[in-house]
């Protein structure tokens, strides 16, 4: 899917805060009671309602570890509580503590992480939002006031250290570590040599910083080079956090993964619907543009509960463009003999939900031509080409690297005579965004050295795009798990969809 962005969640009101603080205090007085009097009937709080119902499955999540302990126990506890309410509250308790990791914990993983990529440690900066990147991995707020510079040092062992400006010391307080104060530049550089200098007799440490040689992989290139210069200069190795950023950015948890099926399946079936819609608006002879299909997508997305995301509703000569996107008052129609594209990405409503992102392609008729069958059975050989050749690794347990699996797609391709028109690398990780922070499969517009390692989700999306004419492109998703990959929304294309053929 070309760049697109995330919708953010609506923050809760702050009347449901009040609520919810006040469910919570009547449920501490509700608990005292039943481990006194458990002959007691059934306690009422928050307004009238009854706590041993699931009113509070949509509420715990903004209550602290300890009340959601809480509310668990009471739960448990409750004669009126059904074994299926226990179960679903014990599910949520679990998920919720899992996702609100302490940066104590987190540290506690990069350390380990650090010591068996055998390095020093992971230097973490910023300025102003430079590096969004560090406030993801650290668990700090990625909206706290950040004027000044920042550091933040995780040493492979023993205790991290915060190095702050004056005026904004207690921004990272929230971090375990020693605090190391300073006013002026002088005093910052002290403070950096102090932590990261050479120590004579020893080798050169090795830190992990957001920085990627020769810019290979932009997106782990937020350390500006002279930041990069001055780290050198106390006689340290500065090497790409890439890795260690995929590791703790791009895995998704259990929860984030059965997230991602479930999005992927109900993708697969609005596209499916969108290309119905398409015949039932032509044969009705209803005007139809690709706005009205995009229009008819977001309203699916809302009934599934998935994200408003624009979409790519291209036909004809539009889909010759891979970042075309239809807008209300400039967008073309969709008529008998055309040839639709469609790729959409989006995510479900739940937080930290993970994306899915899909691309079908159709011809308005009976049957389709072969001039686009053509084209399309070149593409699916290069998608399939890949999925093939990193299931095979996975599986065998060998190492692979998302560059190599753009080469083994892009040569398909290449061979098949239209190298110069495939335009873009052959997939994107996929993340929380539609384009996440993980490996890329992309050895044409960077080298992405990074390795396939499980818990990855990437889109394979090869295409051919002849300018002013049409384009193809093919996109499925895949998650890769310790053995095996698991590709998702299916079943996946396999022929242009003629899109009037009667069933």
């Amino acid at each position: 899917m070309p760049a697109l962005g995330s919708a953010a969640a609506c923050p809760r009101g702050a009347c449901a805060a009040k609520e919810n603080a006040y469910s919570i205090t009547s449920l501490r007085k509700s608990l005292r009671l039943s481990q006194t009097r458990p002959s007691a009937g059934p306690c009422r709080f928050s307004k009238g309602r009854d706590p041993s119902g699931l009113s509070l499955v949509s509420s715990i999540k903004s209550a602290s570890p300890s009340d959601k302990w809480l509310i668990f126990q009471y739960q448990v506890k409750s004669q009126h509580t059904s074994v299926f309410a226990a179960f679903i509250l014990g599910l949520t308790f679990v998920g919720s503590m899992r996702a609100q990791q302490s940066p104590g914990e987190r540290v506690a993983q990069i350390q380990a992480a650090l010591r068996e990529a055998k390095l020093d440690g992971w230097l973490f900066y910023d300025f102003r939002h430079s590096d969004q990147l560090a406030y993801r991995i650290l668990k700090l707020d990625e909206n706290m006031f950040a004027s000044r510079r920042w550091f933040y040092y995780v040493p492979a062992s023993g205790e991290p250290v915060k190095i702050v400006q004056s005026i904004e010391q207690f921004k990272l307080d929230s971090l375990p570590g020693k605090k190391l104060v300073f006013r002026g530049w002088q005093e910052l550089h002290a403070r950096l040599r102090q932590v990261l200098g050479a120590v004579p007799g020893e080798s050169k440490r090795r830190i992990a910083m957001q920085y990627s040689p020769m810019n290979d992989i932009p997106y782990i290139s937020r350390v500006d080079a002279g930041t990069i210069e001055l780290v050198r200069s106390f006689g340290v190795e500065p090497v790409t956090s890439a890795e260690l950023v995929q590791r703790f950015e791009a895995v998704f948890s259990p929860a984030q993964h059965q997230m991602h099926v479930e999005a992927s399946d109900k993708m697969h079936r609005i596209i499916q619907e969108a290309f119905g819609e398409i015949a039932r608006r032509i044969r009705a002879d209803e005007a139809t543009t690709e706005w009205n299909i995009a229009q008819f997508m977001l309203r699916r997305y809302s009934e599934e509960g998935m994200q408003q995301e624009p979409m790519i509703v291209a036909v004809n000569a539009n889909t010759a463009n891979p970042h075309y996107l239809p807008r209300k008052k400039k967008n073309s129609p969709i008529r008998h003999g055309d040839f639709v594209l469609i790729d959409a990405a989006t995510k479900l409503n739940k937080p930290e939900a993970v994306a899915t992102d899909q691309t079908w392609t159709g011809y308005v008729g009976e049957s389709v031509p072969e001039e686009y069958s053509r084209i399309f059975n070149i593409v699916r050989e290069a998608r399939d080409s890949a999925v093939d050749f990193v299931r095979k690794n996975i599986r065998a347990g060998k190492s692979i690297r998302g560059a190599e699996v753009d080469d083994v797609s892009r040569g398909v391709i290449t061979r098949a005579g239209f190298g110069e028109q495939f335009t873009h690398r052959t997939g994107h990780s996929i993340g929380e965004e539609t384009h996440g922070n993980g490996v890329n499969i992309d050895d044409f517009e960077t080298r992405d050295s990074r390795r396939i390692i499980p818990g990855v989700c990437f889109s394979i999306e090869p295409g051919i795009y002849l300018e002013g004419k049409f384009g193809v492109r093919s996109e499925i998703n895949v998650y890769v798990s310790d053995k095996d990959i698991e590709v998702t929304g299916r079943p996946i294309q396999t022929k242009i969809i003629a899109i009037l053929k009667t069933p």
